[in-house]
């Protein structure tokens, strides 16, 4: 009888995932508390709305800024052991070899049935520090592109997070409308973003929705109390 053929479905763009996160959940927080803080101080929507769009204006490029640097730094980073780890398998072929076999011997392969692999690499010398690389290190080769990626990424999800929090004072006749509203699209959008989270990295929609609000409200509200306390 034919089998159909086994499929892998592995979730492989946590990176990208990881900035949407970053940047909305910023998005989400900062601008509400800076709403939530001014509502108790001014009566003027126009004031909240122009001050929520410039703090999204900022926030969005220190964020975007901030995975520029950190994606740029993995990038350099892995860039200056891979070349590390080339000079040591020319000058030390010996030792790289041995650091080979304690590899597999942590995954309880002994010496003698790993003997093969250890030939099979040091005849590649190129895939044998790719597998230094990631097996030694745990270093994964950046992809190209990827600090403007993370860059864009985490801060078109501040803005699009930014906004939500601040749409309400748009619509709404007053500040003190407005803000019931702010708080519900906030608490709405962070378990929306929880269970979108949760389906694209596997985990259970529902577990992940719970604990985005519980976080994100938690995050908000402590945000809320204090601008609403300076202000």
């Amino acid at each position: 009888m034919p089998q159909s053929p086994h499929v892998e479905r592995h979730f492989r763009a946590s990176q990208t995932v990881r900035d949407i996160v970053i940047g909305m959940a910023d998005g989400l927080t900062v601008p509400f508390a800076l709403a939530a803080g001014l509502s108790g101080a001014v009566a003027s929507s126009h004031i909240i709305t122009t001050a929520g769009i410039a703090e999204i204006a900022a926030g969005s490029i220190a964020m975007g800024l901030g995975g520029y640097l950190a994606a740029r730094g993995d990038a350099e980073h892995y860039a200056r052991e891979l070349q590390r780890e080339l000079r040591e398998v020319q000058t030390a072929p010996e030792q790289e070899a041995a650091e080979i076999v304690e590899i597999f011997e942590a995954y309880g392969v002994s010496a003698e049935q790993c003997a093969p692999a250890v030939e099979a690499l040091r005849a590649d010398r190129a895939a044998w520090v790719r597998f230094m690389m990631r097996f030694e290190l745990g270093l994964e080769r950046p992809e190209p592109g990827r600090a403007i990626q993370s860059a864009a990424t985490i801060a078109c999800a501040y803005i699009a997070g930014g906004l939500i929090p601040i749409a309400p004072y748009f619509v709404a006749s007053g500040v003190t409308e407005a803000l019931p509203y702010s708080i519900a699209v906030t608490l709405i959008a962070l378990a929306l973003f929880g269970y979108v989270k949760g389906s694209l990295s596997g985990t259970q929609p529902w577990r992940s929705a719970v604990h985005t609000l519980l976080i994100g409200g938690t995050a908000a509200a402590a945000a809320f109390v204090l601008a609403h306390a300076i202000s």
